[in-house]
């Protein structure tokens, strides 16, 4: 191996040891993987492992047992040889877009020397529910680790979120800590808050998806979300609103229906009288359990009604019937958020920046546009 390639990998293999010990992985005494472990997982030859874990030993934070391996000596050290970042993101771990995105900053920060620290623990997890308290305890974990900056999801879908994001907010202000939004705004729709903002441009996706289905022949167009759901519902049905004004479909008074789609009432009241041509779901997660509670009540989608959602998870090619949706850009927004959080950290006084990427439209089977000529001129 050349000397420069050498040391770009034994540089590499110590940023990412750093990393893991400051996140928590590795607690104070803890044993590291070996070197004969590390050659494989880098896919490197030995020396550059051997190197990394020497500076380590040099620098006081690892120490090596003979005969027995690498071990932790002082965690304090790792972390402040580290430059963190905090990742709160409430439901990590059961929503596919964040896991992407943020998945794509431990990557970024990795090159860039910084340390991600999920959570506050090494679940990289939040309980939705979102307690005043956990979100506290993250909120101090994270002020008292001095972390150098902040990327928040804005809770939804819970009790009392405007308060709780609020107090989120307030606390990373008075640190002095940078915070940079994934894919949602703390302020209601169509105001703008005071912090940089990284998303899909959802006003647009929306537009998008309605004007697919009236080019369709769709004519009857609903918009089904959860109570409490986040700004970018709000922006997402505000385009498809758009889309059927310049298209000159008629907006019904109940066009946007609030509910779960698991409640099979609510569900039953939505296709009385077969009023609808289609529904459009706030989210993928929304438009396939609709699809389930329809298929139990013996409806068939998208033949009786189609259905479409928006993210383009993993699931949308699972279910029963595949889901038309809007694609995530999650690693764009990973690149473009890291890159606006860099600028928020060397100067903290620059204007809030709202950075919407375009959408992609996917097109499956749930919004019917491969069903038979007939079967299309029927519906309308």
């Amino acid at each position: 191996m050349k000397k420069g390639g050498l040391k770009h990998k034994h540089l590499e293999i110590s940023r990412f040891l750093l990393s893991e010990i400051a996140a928590g992985k590795y607690a104070e005494a803890a044993r590291l993987p070996s070197e004969t472990q590390l050659v494989r997982q880098f896919k490197v030859s030995r020396p550059a492992p051997g190197r990394a874990l020497r500076d380590l030993i040099a620098g006081g934070i690892l120490e090596r047992r003979a005969g027995s391996g690498s071990y932790v000596r002082n965690k304090a050290n790792a972390m402040s040889t580290t430059r963190q970042i905090g990742l709160l993101i409430p439901g990590l771990g059961t929503t596919e877009i964040f896991e992407i995105v943020c998945g794509e900053l431990a990557n970024l920060g990795r090159g860039g020397e910084y340390t991600f620290l999920w959570g506050g623990s090494t679940h990289p997890r939040l309980d939705q529910d979102g307690s005043r308290e956990h979100a506290r305890e993250i909120c101090d974990q994270f002020i008292e680790r001095r972390v150098t900056g902040v990327f928040f999801a804005p809770f939804e879908l819970t009790v009392g979120k405007d308060e709780i994001n609020r107090n989120i907010a307030d606390r990373f202000s008075e640190a002095c800590i940078p915070m940079v939004l994934l894919d949602r705004d703390l302020a209601a729709f169509p105001r703008s808050g005071h912090y940089d903002v990284i998303g899909l441009d959802n006003v647009a996706a929306g537009y998008l998806l309605a004007e697919h289905l009236i080019k369709l022949g769709c004519k009857r167009l609903a918009f089904l979300m959860r109570p409490l759901s986040a700004p970018t519902v709000e922006r997402r049905f505000a385009g498809v609103r758009e889309a059927m004004a310049r298209h000159k479909i008629e907006i019904f008074p109940d066009w946007l229906q609030t509910g779960n789609p698991l409640d099979e009432n609510f569900v039953c009241s939505l296709m009385a009288g077969k009023k609808w041509d289609a529904v459009i779901c706030a989210n993928d997660l929304t438009a396939a359990q609709l699809i389930r509670t329809l298929e139990i009540n013996r409806y068939r989608v998208p033949q009786d009604l189609r259905i479409v959602g928006f993210d383009d998870a993993k699931y949308a090619t699972l279910v029963s019937v595949p889901l038309t949706t809007i694609q995530q850009p999650c690693k764009d927004i990973a690149a473009v958020a890291f890159q606006t959080m860099m600028s928020r950290i060397a100067e903290p006084t620059l204007p809030a920046r709202n950075i919407m990427l375009p959408p992609q439209l996917v097109v499956r089977e749930s919004c019917g546009a491969y069903l038979p000529q007939k079967t299309k001129a029927r519906q309308r």
